[in-house]
């Protein structure tokens, strides 16, 4: 599915657009004073908001250059705390590695991404201190199974935004792939989104 792509303005139309924005209220005021122009003028301004928040751009995310080796990233928006979870991904980042370097005996690097998810209210409140400190139980569990797995991970706490924080990730991390572990309550659209826009294979567990 293709995604919508950014609004390009050429300059010559800037005008063009500044004045289409400024006539409606300046008629407003002119034909029905000031309570007219102020409500076209607010109605203006919340269109606007409204489409600036609607709108999406579906660009796939950057991925660093891919290094030699195997780089899993894994999204836990759950601990990874079964020790089937981690027999998987560890199964995962093995034949990963086993395909990346076929002539050498090479471990997998295995990064876990914990976002500070946290309630819209504590959010708009920049309350992160207890989001934060769920992220690092999440990144504290998941990273001791895997050890038991038998797979040495680090760990980094990302930004509340899922996918803000595989986006951000990427630009450093040369993952190859990208392992889910939603839990009950993930964001299904965040995890969609990801799924379309990422230029690499993505699992659930």
């Amino acid at each position: 599915m293709r995604g919508k792509e950014p609004l390009e303005i050429r300059p010559w139309l800037l005008p063009f657009v500044v004045l289409a924005l400024i006539a409606p209220p300046v008629g407003g005021f002119a034909l029905g004073g000031p309570p007219l122009g102020l409500a076209i003028g607010a109605l203006e301004a919340t269109a606007l908001l409204v489409f600036a928040a609607r709108a999406k751009f579906d660009r796939p995310i950057e991925v660093a250059a891919e290094a030699r080796g195997y780089a899993l990233l894994v999204l836990a928006l759950d601990a990874v705390e079964q020790p089937r979870q981690a027999e998987r991904i560890a199964e995962i980042a093995r034949a990963g590695a086993v395909a990346a370097t076929p002539e050498a005996d090479a471990d997998p690097d295995v990064l876990v991404l914990a976002p500070a998810t946290n309630q819209p209210l504590a959010e708009w409140l920049s309350d992160l201190g207890e989001a934060r400190f769920d992220a690092q139980r999440r990144l504290a569990l998941s990273v001791g199974t895997l050890a038991a797995a038998g797979i040495e991970a680090t760990g980094r706490v990302g930004d509340p935004d899922p996918v803000q924080a595989v986006e951000d990730e990427l630009r450093s991390y040369p993952a190859r792939e990208l392992v889910l572990v939603p839990g009950d309550d993930a964001p299904e659209e965040a995890l969609t989104e990801l799924t379309r826009r990422l230029p690499l294979p993505v699992r659930r567990i």
